[in-house]
C-alpha cells in the first residue's frame, strides 16, 4: 500500500509519535487525483454554545476532539489509497480525496459543502442556467455521519445532482427519492434498527415501556416508527417525551428533569432512547446526578458506541444496556495503517513534502482540516480503532469507485471514456448498484439503502469504559443468547415491565384507561373460548360446538337422542319383551281354545284380533328409541295408534253386547246381539280404524312433525328429536281412541253381573280405567319432561296401556283357560243354561210390574 522507503519509519519519528510531539496529520487529508471525493467527518465537535443566538453568520469553535471521526477519516483514505493501488478497478487513474470537519454541526458542514460544488480548482460557484456541464471540485461526497447533518447536506446535494454515501446517517426520511434524489448510505435505515428493537421487547415480553428520543428530526422520526411498529405488536408506550439538545440560554436541566419525572411515574422497568449521543449524554448526567432507579435502556445505534456517553462518570449505575450495531467486515489491515498514518505524521521529511505536494485552496476560508489532528497519540485513537462505522465509511468510498468504473467503461486494460466525468452521469450507475467491499457484496436498492444483519450489544462493565459484548443478531428475524445476559437485578432475573399481569388460560382482556397493555382478567363463560392470548373479547363458539368456561377451544357437540343403550331404554325393553310375550301367550291360547266358550263371549276371531293389535302396539314402540330421522317421526304415532284403535274397537264391541244384553229387553236384546257379531262386528272396527287412519293423514299432511337439532338446549350436546308442529293436532289423533275407551267404560260401568255369570263388564271397565290413568298421566309428565326423555315417556304409556289392557281383560280370562278350565261352559259364559230364558223373563214381567 505504501512505498518502501515510506515504510521503512525512522526511530527518531516512533520516538516523537510517542511523545505526543505536534504531527501533520491534518495535512494528510487532503490528497489530489484524477477524480476527487469529499469527505465530511465530525473531526471535533463544538462547544455548547447556542447557534439560535447568533447575530452574525459566523461559525462556532470547534474545540473537542472526537477520535472516531479521525479514524473513519482515515478509513477513507486507506480506501482511496487501496482503490489507486489496484489495477482492476480504476486502472490508469487516480483518486483524490479532500476531507473536511463538520463539527457536528449543520452550520459547519455548510461550508465545506460549499466547497464541494465550487468549480474545479477554484472556490466560486457561479450561477447557471444549466448545470449539465458543470464541472465541480468533488465528483462525489462521502458523508456525514449523522441524520441532522444528512438532512442538510442532502437536499443541497441532490439540487444538483451530487452521488452522495453515507456511512452512518440512518433516518427513515432519507430514504424518500424525492427529497434526496442523489442520496446513498450504507448503513440500514432507522426502520430495520427499530423493528429489531421492537422484536426485542416482544420476546422478553415488555409491553409496557417508555420511548424517549432526541428533540431533532433524527429522534421525532424515530419515535413516529417505533410507536407504529409498537402498536402492531401491541407494546403499549407509558411515556413518549423529547429530549432537549444540550443549548446555551436554554432550560434544557428543567426539561431533562421532567422527561425523567415522567418516566419514573410511569413504573416502566424498560426505556427505548432513540437520540443522538449528545442528548444521551445530557439525560444520563441528570439521572445519574438525580440517583434514579436503574432500568433497562434499549440504545439507538447514534449513542451505544458513543464515547461521550459511554466514558460519563456513572454511566455503571443506569441499569442494563442493550442496542443493535450493523454487522460489516472486520478490516484486518486497518489497525496498523493507522499506526502507520501517525508515525508518518511525526516524520518532518514526509510533513514537508506533503506541504508542498498538497496545500489547498480553502485554508484562509475554513481554516486547518483539523488542529486538534496534529496533538494526538496512538492511545488518544486506540479504543475506536474497531468501531463499526469504520467499514461503512470504507464501503462507502469502494461503492463510488465501482461507479465510477462503471461509466468509465473501464476494464482490464484500461478506462476507454476519456471525458471528464460530471456527478449526474455518475449518479446514473449509482442506483441498484452492486459493489464489493472487505469480502462483502453490497448492493444499493432503489431507496439507496443496503441490507445489512445487525449484533445485539449488551454493555459489560469490566473497567472505567463499558465492552460490547455480542448475546444476539438479527437479520430479518432475532435470535437472542439470553444467558449470556447479565442484567441489573439483585438476583439477575429478567426485568418484568407490564401494566398487568399476563392473563390464564381462558381468560381475556378488558381494558381499562388509555392503553391496552393496561386491563383486568375476565373468564371466559360457557359457551365461547380465547383464540389468542392478546384478545380482548371472548369468541364464541358456533352453533355445533361447545366450551367450558375459561376455555381456549371449541369442542364438536355430541348428538344426543334416546339412545338404545341407555338404563330407560334398556328398562323399558324388558317392559317391552314382558308385554309381547303376554300378547303371544294369550293370542296362543286363544287360538287355541278358539271354539270354547270363553272365547267365543270375549269375541272370538275379535278377540284374536285385538290381541293381534296390541302386539303391534307393542312393536311401534321400537319406532321411538335411536336417532330420529323424517320417515321415523312420521311413523310413530299413526303406527301405534292405529293397532291401539283396533284393539279398542274390539274392546267397544264386548262393551256394547254386555249392555245391551244387560240393559235393554230380550226382544231387543237377541236383535241387536246379533248385530254385535258377524260381519257388522267388522265393519265397526274398520269404520273406528278408518276415522283414526283419517285424523293420522291429516295430521302428517297439515302439521308433520320433523326432525330438529337443538344446539342450545343442552350444555355440550346436540339434541336431535321429533318435535310436533300443533300440540293440537296431536292431541286430535288421541281422540278417537279416547272416545272409543270412554263409551266403552260407559257401557260397563254400571251394568249389574247375574249370579252364576262370569262378569265380563268388570274386565272392561278396570282395562278402560288402566288406559285414562295412563294417558291421564301421560300429558303432565311429557309437557314437563327433558325434550330427550319425552320419547321414554311416550313408548312407557303405549306399552303401561298395553299391560292393563292384558292385565284387566286378557290375562283373567287366560287364567280360567289354563287354571279352571271347568268353568269353561256356556253356562258360565255365554248364558245359554235351562233358567237363563226364565231368569230374563222374570226380569222383564218384574220390571213391566214396576212400570205400571
Amino acid at each position: 500500500m505504501l512505498r518502501p522507503a515510506v515504510l521503512g519509519l525512522s526511530l527518531w519519528a516512533l520516538l516523537h509519535l510517542g511523545t505526543g510531539a505536534p504531527l501533520c496529520l491534518s495535512q494528510q487529508l487532503r490528497m489530489k487525483g484524477d477524480y476527487v471525493l469529499g469527505g465530511l467527518f465530525p473531526l471535533g465537535e463544538a462547544e455548547e454554545v447556542g447557534l439560535g443566538s447568533r447575530t452574525r453568520p459566523s461559525s462556532p469553535v470547534c474545540t473537542r476532539f472526537s477520535s472516531n471521526g479521525l479514524l473513519w477519516a482515515l478509513a477513507m483514505k486507506m480506501a482511496v489509497e487501496e482503490i489507486n493501488n489496484r489495477s482492476d478497478l480504476l486502472p490508469g487513474l487516480r483518486l483524490g480525496h479532500d476531507l473536511f470537519d463538520t463539527c457536528s454541526e449543520p452550520v459547519v458542514a455548510m461550508k465545506p459543502s460549499l466547497m464541494f460544488l465550487a468549480k474545479a480548482d477554484s472556490r466560486n460557484i457561479a450561477a447557471y442556467c444549466n448545470y449539465t456541464q458543470y464541472q465541480p471540485r468533488v465528483l462525489a461526497v462521502i458523508g456525514p455521519h449523522s441524520s441532522e447533518l444528512a438532512v442538510v447536506t442532502g437536499k443541497f446535494f441532490g439540487f444538483f445532482l451530487m452521488p452522495q454515501v453515507s456511512y452512518g446517517a440512518s433516518m427513515e426520511l432519507l430514504s424518500a427519492r424525492e427529497t434526496f434524489p442523489s442520496f446513498f448510505r450504507t448503513v440500514p435505515s432507522d426502520r430495520v434498527q427499530l423493528t429489531a428493537a421492537a422484536e426485542l421487547l416482544q420476546e422478553f415480553g415488555w409491553n409496557w415501556v417508555a420511548a424517549l428520543g432526541s428533540d431533532d428530526e433524527y429522534g421525532r422520526q424515530g419515535l413516529s416508527i417505533f410507536s407504529a411498529l409498537a402498536a402492531a405488536r401491541g407494546i403499549c408506550i407509558a411515556h413518549e417525551g423529547l429530549v432537549p439538545l444540550p443549548r446555551a440560554n436554554s432550560l434544557l436541566l428543567g426539561k431533562v428533569q421532567e422527561v425523567l419525572h415522567q418516566v419514573n411515574q410511569s413504573s416502566v422497568q424498560v426505556v427505548l432512547l432513540f437520540a443522538s449521543a449528545r442528548a444521551a449524554h445530557a439525560l444520563f448526567s441528570y439521572s445519574i446526578s438525580s440517583k434514579l432507579s436503574r432500568k433497562v435502556w434499549v440504545a439507538s445505534e447514534a449513542w451505544l458506541t458513543s464515547d461521550l456517553v459511554m466514558g460519563l462518570p456513572g454511566m455503571a449505575q443506569v441499569g442494563t444496556v442493550l442496542g443493535f450495531l450493523q454487522r460489516g467486515a472486520q478490516l484486518h489491515k486497518f489497525s496498523q495503517y493507522v499506526k502507520t498514518r501517525l508515525a508518518l505524521a511525526a516524520d518532518p521529511v514526509f510533513c514537508a513534502a506533503l506541504g508542498e505536494r498538497e496545500q489547498g485552496l480553502e485554508e484562509d476560508v475554513v481554516g486547518r482540516r483539523c488542529p486538534q489532528c496534529d496533538c494526538i497519540t496512538l492511545q488518544n485513537v486506540s479504543a475506536g480503532l474497531n468501531h463499526h462505522q469504520t467499514f461503512s465509511v470504507y464501503a462507502a468510498v469502494y461503492s463510488v469507485a465501482q461507479a465510477l468504473h462503471s461509466t468509465l467503461q473501464c476494464n482490464a486494460s484500461g478506462c476507454p471514456m476519456r471525458d471528464p466525468v460530471k456527478p449526474w452521469q455518475l449518479l446514473e450507475n449509482m442506483y441498484n448498484l452492486t459493489f464489493h467491499a472487505g469480502g462483502l457484496t453490497l448492493r444499493f436498492n432503489s431507496n439507496g439503502n443496503v441490507d445489512m444483519e445487525y449484533d445485539l450489544k449488551l454493555w459489560v462493565w469490566q473497567g472505567p469504559v463499558p465492552e460490547l459484548h455480542d448475546v444476539g443478531r438479527f437479520n430479518g428475524s432475532l435470535w437472542i443468547d439470553s444467558l449470556k445476559i447479565h442484567w441489573h437485578t439483585s438476583n439477575n432475573q429478567k426485568p418484568v415491565s407490564q401494566c398487568s399481569r399476563q392473563c390464564q388460560e381462558g381468560q381475556v382482556r378488558r381494558v381499562k384507561g388509555f392503553h391496552s397493555c393496561c386491563y383486568d382478567c375476565v373468564d371466559c363463560k360457557a359457551g365461547s373460548y380465547r383464540k389468542s392470548p392478546d384478545d380482548l373479547a371472548c369468541t364464541f363458539c358456533s352453533q355445533d360446538e361447545w366450551s367450558p368456561e375459561r376455555s381456549t377451544q371449541c369442542f364438536r357437540r355430541r348428538l344426543r337422542f334416546l339412545a338404545w343403550g341407555e338404563p330407560a331404554v334398556l328398562l323399558l325393553l324388558l317392559l317391552l319383551s314382558l308385554a309381547l310375550g303376554l300378547v303371544l301367550a294369550a293370542l296362543g291360547l286363544f287360538i287355541r281354545h278358539r271354539d270354547s266358550p270363553l272365547v267365543q263371549a270375549s269375541g272370538g276371531p275379535l278377540a284374536c284380533f285385538g290381541l293381534v293389535c296390541l302386539g303391534l302396539v307393542c312393536i311401534s314402540v321400537l319406532l321411538f328409541p335411536g336417532q330420529p330421522s323424517p320417515a321415523r317421526c312420521l311413523a310413530q304415532q299413526p303406527s301405534s295408534h292405529l293397532p291401539l284403535t283396533g284393539c279398542l274397537s274390539t274392546l267397544i264391541l264386548q262393551a256394547a253386547e254386555i249392555f245391551v244384553e244387560s240393559e235393554l229387553p230380550l226382544s231387543w236384546a237377541d236383535r241387536l246381539s246379533g248385530c254385535l257379531r258377524g260381519p257388522w262386528a267388522w265393519l265397526v272396527v274398520l269404520l273406528a280404524m278408518l276415522v283414526e287412519a283419517a285424523l293420522c293423514t291429516w295430521y302428517l299432511m297439515a302439521f308433520p312433525p320433523e326432525v330438529v337439532t337443538d344446539w342450545r338446549m343442552l350444555p355440550t350436546e346436540a339434541l336431535v328429536h321429533c318435535r310436533a308442529r300443533s300440540w293440537v293436532s296431536f292431541g286430535l289423533v288421541h281422540a278417537t281412541n279416547a272416545t272409543l275407551a270412554f263409551l266403552c267404560f260407559l257401557g260397563t260401568f254400571l251394568v249389574q253381573s247375574r249370579p252364576g255369570r262370569y262378569n265380563r263388564a268388570r274386565g272392561l271397565t278396570f282395562a278402560m280405567l288402566a288406559y285414562f290413568i295412563t294417558w291421564v298421566s301421560f300429558v303432565p309428565l311429557l309437557a314437563n319432561v327433558q325434550v330427550v326423555l319425552r320419547p321414554a315417556v311416550q313408548m312407557g304409556a303405549l306399552l303401561l296401556c298395553v299391560l292393563g289392557i292384558l292385565a284387566a281383560f286378557h290375562l283373567p280370562r287366560c287364567y280360567l283357560l289354563v287354571r279352571q278350565p271347568e268353568l269353561n261352559t256356556p253356562e258360565f259364559f255365554l248364558g245359554r243354561g235351562p233358567g237363563d230364558a226364565r231368569d230374563r223373563n222374570d226380569g222383564d214381567t218384574g220390571n213391566q210390574g214396576n212400570h205400571e
